[in-house]
């Protein structure tokens, strides 16, 4: 199996943050899942019938969840060998070098859309008309909560990526 802790030149913090980065989506997922498989969590029945879950309201749920978990995951490339070299299963570019502008670009572009839907489901549940009990707006407020950590999380993360990617090699000793 191959290895996959972070690369010798990366610093600690940044490894944690990428993890951290990974781990951000696993609440509100879990969440959304048991909403799928029909325990409402604190939502309304009304709620729950106009998401259509359980039902086929569930398959989006369920795709919502695995898509942001996939995407949080990302982030560990930025400081795997993964995101520096493409892995062997990618056809055609496996073995190559990946383009620091393209994983810096999109790693950035991420960074800023998270903080943004963070900040505005914040600012959206704070007024929602959503029928839903005190303890179900406690723990939707709970499991949602990570999620402002992500963006700015990714943006540290992608900042040293790039520096560590373009930094000049350092001089080998003759």
């Amino acid at each position: 199996m191959p290895k996959t802790k972070s690369l010798p030149n990366v610093p600690r913090w940044a490894d944690r943050a990428a993890t951290a980065v990974a781990w951000t989506n696993v609440p509100s997922g879990l969440w959304r899942l048991a909403i799928a498989v029909g325990i409402p969590v604190g939502l309304s029945r009304s709620e729950c019938e106009q998401l259509h879950a359980p039902g086929w309201g569930s398959l989006y749920l369920v795709a919502l969840s695995l898509v942001s978990e996939v995407l949080a995951l990302l982030a560990l490339g930025l400081v795997r060998e993964w995101g520096e070299v493409w892995p062997r299963w990618v056809p055609v570019l496996r073995g190559r070098p990946v383009p620091v502008a393209l994983a810096t670009a999109l790693a950035a572009f991420g960074a800023l859309s998270t903080t943004v839907y963070g900040v505005l489901f914040v600012l959206t549940s704070i007024d929602s008309d959503m029928e839903i009990t005190l303890w179900g707006r406690w723990l939707l407020n709970v499991v949602y909560a990570p999620l402002l950590l992500w963006g700015p999380l990714l943006a540290a993360v992608t900042v040293h990526y790039y520096r560590r990617r373009t930094a000049p090699a350092a001089p080998v000793p003759a």
